[in-house]
């Protein structure tokens, strides 16, 4: 199995990453809690190992956020906090499994392996790709080729809207209410200048017009 393991402490991280490479699996390391969020939302994994406590963003927090994201991988706790109030705010904050410290390779393996076994969505809800267009929902970032993209919030929307629907038509009226929250039978008016400055800024970035206006429909990304 491909792994994230996130833990701060060096020598638990080594003996860790150690006995599950001897197992066959493929680990990739963060150290703290941001490093191990830009992973998990970037990167496949079948299962996430976290320790509870992390520099930068603690583990709870790091599981909750990817669930915001959608990010549905199966993610172990591990943790030296082993009262029930720890274990239960881990597992409905969205871990899948807890394992208190000291614990055994073995016992791990195990878990691991109960997790794998269970269907995931991975990350494919929080980093959508079409081409050279890179749009993170977690972070709410966008690129192109590598190129960040300084947008608005509604701008921001607007794409990932078109991206959700690559190669169909997205009308004004589902941009009326899922990007500005107005009534789809509104005016349309709103959505063209959004639609031009958004146009503008990536073909900027060097896109050729990537967002192609569909004469009475609406507008589509290709």
């Amino acid at each position: 199995m491909r792994l994230l393991l996130v833990e701060d402490d060096a020598t638990t991280r080594d003996h860790v990453c150690a006995g599950l490479s001897a197992r066959g699996h493929d680990v990739e390391i963060a150290e703290d809690g941001r490093a191990g969020l830009r992973l998990a939302t970037t990167d496949a994994f079948d299962v996430l190992i976290i320790d509870r406590m992390l520099p930068e963003l603690d583990g709870l927090a790091l599981v909750r956020a990817l669930r915001t994201a959608r990010v549905d991988t199966p993610a172990l706790m591990l943790t030296a906090l082993g009262g029930i109030a720890d274990r239960v705010d881990g597992l409905r904050g969205g871990a899948d499994d807890y394992l208190v410290k000291p614990f055994e390779l073995e016992e791990l393996d195990a878990r691991l392996e109960a997790l794998g076994r269970r269907p995931q969505r991975g990350v494919e809800h929080a980093v959508l790709a079409r081409g050279d267009l890179l749009l993170n929902r977690l972070t709410r970032h966008a690129t192109w080729n590598d190129q960040p993209l300084e947008l608005t919030a509604s701008e921001f929307a607007m794409l990932e809207l078109l991206m959700l629907n690559a190669g169909r038509t997205v009308t004004k009226a589902m941009m009326l209410e899922q990007v500005f929250d107005l009534d789809p039978s509104s005016s349309g008016a709103i959505v063209e200048p959004h639609v031009s400055r958004l146009r503008a800024k990536l073909v900027r970035k060097g896109a050729q017009d990537p967002i192609r206006t569909m004469r009475g429909a609406g507008y589509l990304l290709v």
